[in-house]
């Protein structure tokens, strides 16, 4: 059982330099990159009408990102972190910049709108790829710049960075489509990216833990055991990975946004950013008043709640229920991120960092992403509102399998 130190406080990492650099340099590269996948949906589905495209913009995410994840966390580890975060971001512009170049005015006219869509799978691959190196580098940094004791508390905090920047890019993304339009907005996201990456080069270089010549396979290997082997990680990953994969209600938001609530780009940022809004709520009241007991139980209530919350949300004929619906499963959601997240800071030992971070994204990706393309094809199959219905239904299901399948996970605190 872990047990959090009592003596620290909850702000109390914001005392580090180089840390405030980090927690702003992330929330500003976070708004930017939310407010890209806010863009990618709109336009896609106004471009093909279809919510099987939508779910081919997650496919195209997630397989890259699969493909890429292990090898990511064995180099990872290897590698000066601080650098090749970067070289990431620096990767990242430049997909902004093919964004900008498909959406600009006389290329739209020039390509028959699933050529262009086709253009932006790729594309979306290639972020994909990317984001199996930033993700898990953004994880393993925290515990180079706080000691110990400071972790839980930091590790909330650059959750709720994370969300607040997820929240403000969904909604900003929606608002600058409705106002100046998708090529605009792309500028945008390039000017927010540029700052968050001037903001991260003023951390210094981290130290490297691995110095060992060892065969990639068998580098990788030992993340993956590791993982397997701290059942603690391994059970919260699972329900959450299996919870998510079926109720990714957030794919169908465009079309709920467009022809069921009958609402424009600006309802649609707000109904993006709806979940995040009630995440940080969650997050925000954990920071504070974190957990002190039963954090298994509560994990396995806030995903049943999500999946009731996706119910709801499929049902809903008007905007405001529909809002409610998706923000409170966002303060379900919250919890799940706060236990996960702390687990996995408190139990990785610091020369595996990178690699377990990476089977995380491994599991977030495949139920994100994974979820978005099992949403595309059901709605295809079943129709939108069926398709969120029978995926809280799911995820419902997947709890109450699990809490008689797992008592250890029910029963865990830390």
């Amino acid at each position: 059982m872990l047990k959090n130190n009592p003596d620290s406080k909850p702000f109390e990492a914001f005392n580090i330099k180089e840390f405030k650099y980090f927690i702003a340099g992330r929330f500003i590269f976070i708004m930017g990159l939310r407010m890209t996948g806010t863009v990618i949906g709109w336009w896609i589905y106004i471009l093909t009408n279809s919510p099987l495209a939508l779910g081919l913009v997650g496919l195209s995410e997630v397989v890259a990102a699969l493909s890429f994840a292990l090898y990511a966390g064995h180099y990872i580890d290897r590698n000066e972190n601080r650098s090749l975060l970067l070289k990431c971001i620096i990767l990242y512009m430049c997909c902004i910049l093919i964004f900008l170049f498909l959406s600009d005015a006389d290329n739209i006219k020039a390509y028959s709108p699933w050529t262009t869509a086709s253009m932006i799978f790729v594309v979306i691959g290639f972020t994909g790829a990317i984001r199996a190196f930033s993700g898990p580098t953004f994880s393993a940094l925290i515990s180079k710049i706080v000691p110990k004791k400071m972790l839980p508390s930091a590790t909330t905090i650059s959750s709720a960075t994370w969300l607040t920047g997820s929240i403000l890019g969904h909604a900003l993304g929606g608002f600058l489509i409705a106002i100046v339009g998708i090529h605009f907005t792309f500028i945008v996201v390039l000017f927010f990216v540029i700052c968050g990456y001037l903001l991260l080069r003023k951390m210094n270089s981290k130290p490297v833990y691995v110095h060992v010549a060892q065969n990639t396979w068998q580098s990788v290997k030992e993340g993956i055991a590791y993982v397997f082997k701290a059942k603690e990680i391994l059970g919260a990953l699972s329900l959450d990975l299996f919870a998510v994969l079926f109720g990714g209600a957030a794919a169908m938001v465009p079309i709920f946004a467009k022809d069921i609530l009958n609402t424009g780009p600006t309802g649609f940022g707000w109904l993006n950013a709806a979940t995040d809004i009630g995440s940080i709520i969650t997050v925000t009241a954990l920071t504070i008043f974190p957990l002190q007991r039963k954090q298994g139980k509560f994990l396995f209530y806030s995903i049943g709640g999500f999946g009731i919350c996706v119910i709801i949300f499929a049902l809903s004929k008007v905007f405001w229920l529909s809002f409610l619906a998706l923000m409170i499963s966002g303060c379900m959601d919250g919890v799940s991120v706060v236990v996960r997240s702390t687990i996995l800071q408190l139990k990785t030992p610091d020369e595996l960092r990178g690699r377990v971070m990476s089977v995380n994204s491994m599991f977030i990706n495949s139920s994100n992403e994974l979820g978005q393309f099992e949403s595309g094809i059901a709605a295809k199959l079943m129709g939108i509102v069926p398709s969120v219905i029978f995926g809280g239904c799911m995820t419902i299901g997947v709890v109450i399998a699990t809490w008689f399948k797992a008592p250890a996970l029910r029963e865990m605190e830390y």
